[in-house]
């Protein structure tokens, strides 16, 4: 099993910056992606960023690139998203999840909060 614990969500300005953390522990020589989801209020969870475990082979969501960076840290089993120029509608409950391959994702974590004040 995998376990994933997500941390650094919170409230910001706009305009301003957050980075989020998802730490994998448990069976991780199963997990070769990574990525970040997010759910906003009466909205469908959606991708924001996908990663590779050994950092390559990234992939962002329309509405992110640009601002938003996933990098990964092999050696501590964690992975990053550094949010930049937030934007009000970037409120909400993100996720980290994992899994052996891009679109496989049986692993999630519990959700950060991140609320963005206009």
């Amino acid at each position: 099993q995998v376990q994933l614990v997500e941390s650094g969500g919170g409230l910001v300005q706009a305009g301003g910056s957050l980075r989020l953390s998802c730490a994998a522990s448990g069976r991780t020589s199963s997990i070769y992606y990574m990525a970040w989801f997010r759910q906003g209020p009466g909205k469908e969870r959606t991708l924001v960023a996908s990663i590779g475990w050994a950092g390559d082979s990234t992939r962002y969501g329309d509405s992110v690139k640009g601002r938003f960076t996933i990098s990964s840290d092999y050696a501590k089993n964690t992975v990053y998203l550094q949010m930049n120029s937030l934007k009000p509608e970037d409120t909400a409950a993100y996720y980290c999840a994992a899994g052996p391959g891009y679109g496989d994702w049986p692993h999630w974590g519990q959700g950060t909060q991140v609320t963005v004040s206009s």
